[in-house]
């Protein structure tokens, strides 16, 4: 589960909250040790030097710790949504070509082939984010397993030939219209034959013959098969 690496994190932010906004604040730092820290303080930032991990859930690496990308420019999908979403696809795992769109750490893609995936393709544009991912890329061992490009994630998807991978993932930034650019551009030509997208609850997608949406709080994955 995502948590603080060490106590003295916890401790500043504590502190940090109780400054900002008394008690309820300092609850919910506390909470944070124990939960993903981006929904239960939007407002806050991590104190200089502490970084978030997260953990490989089942598999080849289950348990090992891998790192988040430090700041609010990725949003780490917890431990319990990333297991649902590996049970709904866990029949299309082994030896699968996964692609990990707005990979961030790469947890999604690194899960996958902690399951069985043959190869992971991991597409991330932000910096830090990239660097995270190659460090948990190569502290996995995975890296004869993985490619890791740097640029657009919708555009990258669009230029893919029609199933050009098993089973790809999708987890954009919510309410900025890139889960609906994903979508449209599967739609236009399937470049996997089975696409799967986090999404938030207001992030509005087109439809699509077959999709189903499985609800975790503010949280939606939909699974999107390609035609046949």
């Amino acid at each position: 589960m995502p948590g603080w690496r060490d106590a003295g994190c916890v401790a500043r932010m504590v502190r940090q909250g109780t400054r900002r906004g008394g008690n309820r604040a300092r609850r919910l730092a506390r909470e944070s040790a124990k939960a993903d820290f981006a929904p239960l303080l939007p407002r806050f930032q991590p104190p200089e030097g502490c970084r978030v991990s997260m953990r490989i859930v089942a598999g080849e690496w289950g348990g090992r710790r891998i790192q988040a990308p430090p700041g609010r420019g990725t949003r780490p999908t917890t431990d319990r949504v990333r297991e649902a979403w590996m049970s709904a696809v866990a029949a299309e795992l082994p030896g699968a070509r996964v692609l990990d769109l707005f990979a961030g750490s790469g947890a999604l893609g690194l899960e996958a082939l902690s399951r069985g995936a043959s190869h992971a393709t991991f597409v991330e544009h932000d910096a830090k984010a990239l660097a995270a991912l190659k460090a948990n890329v190569d502290a996995l061992g995975a890296a004869d397993r993985a490619s890791v490009f740097r640029t657009d994630a919708v555009r990258y998807a669009a230029a893919l030939d029609s199933r050009a991978f098993d089973v790809a993932f999708a987890d954009p930034p919510y309410g900025k219209g890139f889960a609906e650019a994903v979508v449209r551009a599967f739609a236009a030509r399937p470049f996997a034959a089975l696409l799967c997208v986090e999404h938030g609850r207001d992030d509005a997608l087109p439809s699509v013959p077959g999709a189903r949406t499985k609800r975790y709080g503010d949280t939606h994955l939909t699974f999107i098969p390609a035609p046949e």
